[in-house]
């Protein structure tokens, strides 16, 4: 009998352990399908631009900086760039519609959306807001949800205005003779004389006595007035322009091509947008970039690693690739190897300290006055 009991009680150990085992594969399937109900949500991005895409320039660069995220992340990511055109009226409202959606961050950029943003953010703190080309005034309520890219962009202009004091005085073709260069800039307002700034010391780097023509557009959309304005500089005696305007500076790159003179595009690689047109690309010599796309795929980068800070500026320049110049097909056969190699110089020069560039950006209107006196025609 005692015998009998304990091999019974053996088989009611196997089968209470054969359906526990039973129990615990039949449960598998329930909690694979939980862990894939519970997937990662894709990131939603959306860039609104306050003009228009197609000025080959500043917009643009934003605009690939989307695709550039897009082709990083892939379905991990849903982008979206919304034109708001260059009607103010519409700015506000657009942000603020926008904001009341479900996307995770919202991009907008440059001085004149700043105002807007100081205004909404604050109504939605689970938003994250990321604007460029400028910094909010973090002093202004809770802009904790901001973070600001600001760029060095007197950095790069200093490498153009030491390139184009070089070419002024030097016997390539097309040059006129006198020790003149131009800067045609959208407005005048901090962000393109910081342009103009570091253009300057560029060229007195090189020529303390070089001279430069100077005109402002009054906006960043106007091409036909930015065409006339640089046909005045070209009948001057101007040898290589600069154009810093947007959609409007694609009038420089117009009166270049009728009077046969260089220019140097911004933003952009413009001389490659102009491929399909030799007789203009030819002429390009370079290009101030300001990498608004990769400083847009490096925020994002730093968002899903959890490193960006929001509440603050960066300011991003040579060091960071966010700033520099276009070194292509028409760089290397327009300018000379010797002055190339003089600007990548001081590149490392600018990169290591050696040289410290000035910046309109916090500077007074009477120091900028002077600067601007000191290479009037």
């Amino acid at each position: 009998m005692k015998k009998f009991l304990t091999i019974l009680t053996l088989l009611l150990l196997v089968l209470a352990m054969t359906l526990t085992a039973c129990g615990k594969a039949n449960n598998a399937p329930e909690k694979q399908n939980t862990t894939s109900t519970n997937a990662e949500k894709p990131l939603k991005v959306v860039l609104l631009i306050n003009g228009t895409l197609g000025d080959k320039s500043f917009f643009d660069s934003a605009n690939h900086g989307m695709e550039l995220i897009k082709q990083e992340y892939g379905d991990k990511v849903v982008t979206k760039t919304i034109e708001m055109s260059y009607d103010q009226s519409k700015w506000e409202p657009t942000l603020q519609d926008v904001s009341e959606q479900d996307w995770d961050i919202i991009i907008v950029g440059t001085w004149q959306m700043t105002e807007y943003l100081e205004k909404i953010a604050p109504q939605y703190p689970d938003k994250k807001y990321i604007i460029f080309d400028t910094s909010v005034d973090y002093s202004k309520g809770n802009l904790s949800n901001v973070y600001s890219i600001l760029y060095k962009q007197n950095e790069g202009s200093f490498l153009a205005g030491a390139l184009a004091a070089k070419i002024a005085d030097s016997n390539m073709p097309l040059v006129t003779g006198k020790k003149l260069i131009g800067f045609l800039g959208g407005m005048d307002i901090p962000v393109i004389n910081d342009f103009l700034v570091g253009y300057i010391q560029g060229a007195k780097y090189v020529d303390k006595d070089i001279k430069v023509a100077i005109s402002y557009i009054g906006d960043f959309s106007d091409s036909a007035k930015g065409k006339e304005l640089a046909l005045a500089q070209y009948d001057q005696g101007v040898t290589i322009g600069f154009n810093v305007a947007g959609q409007a500076g694609l009038g420089q790159l117009d009166a270049a091509k009728e009077k046969n003179r260089y220019v140097i595009g911004v933003d952009s690689d413009q001389a490659l947008l102009f491929s399909s047109d030799p007789a203009k690309a030819n002429l390009i010599v370079t290009s101030v970039l300001k990498r608004v796309d990769n400083s847009l795929l490096r925020a994002i980068k730093m968002y899903k690693e959890g490193t960006l800070k929001f509440g603050e500026s960066e300011s991003l320049g040579l060091k960071e690739q966010a700033v520099g110049l276009a070194d292509n097909e028409y760089y290397r056969k327009i300018v000379p190897e010797e002055f190339r190699k003089f600007v990548e110089d001081l590149k490392v020069k600018i990169i290591n300290g050696e040289i410290k560039v000035d910046s309109a950006l916090g500077m007074d209107t009477n120091k900028l006055n002077e600067i601007r006196n000191s290479v009037k025609p």
